[in-house]
């Protein structure tokens, strides 16, 4: 999360809403890695923090589905499988069915910001 922005209007930091993930047992952070303006784990900017980041126990954290959100443009890019997907816009048009279907099957965990208002495409054109 320290360093992704939103490949559109780059907008820093996006905002991680974690559907899924699983903990990795024996995971541990490379020596000297700490992470300099964002803590994806504790989604706080270093600075606000008030304590050093637990960079060992973010890094026994996984991803396997969510959805990163861009405060500044309202787009919303899905996490499937572990894989963030920061594509432009054009490239999307070309999976929208299954990011349509991606966005049904989680409507009741989503924000309204991403379900009913997000870009490039939502479920209000349904």
């Amino acid at each position: 999360m320290d360093v992704l922005a939103c490949p559109i209007c780059k907008t820093f930091p996006l905002e991680l809403i974690v559907l899924s993930e699983r903990v990795l047992e024996g995971a541990e952070a490379p020596e000297g890695f700490r992470c300099e303006e964002y803590c994806g784990f504790e989604r706080k900017s270093i600075r606000e923090l008030g304590h050093e980041p637990k960079c060992q126990e973010c890094f026994a954290h996984e991803v396997e589905e969510g959805v990163l959100y861009c405060p500044g443009c309202g787009r919303w890019y899905p996490i499937i499988d572990e894989i963030p997907r920061l594509l432009p816009d054009n490239i999307r048009m070309k999976v929208k069915n299954a990011e349509l279907a991606f966005l049904k099957r989680n409507v009741e965990k989503l924000p309204e910001k991403i379900t009913r208002e997000g870009k490039p495409f939502n479920l209000t054109a349904l």
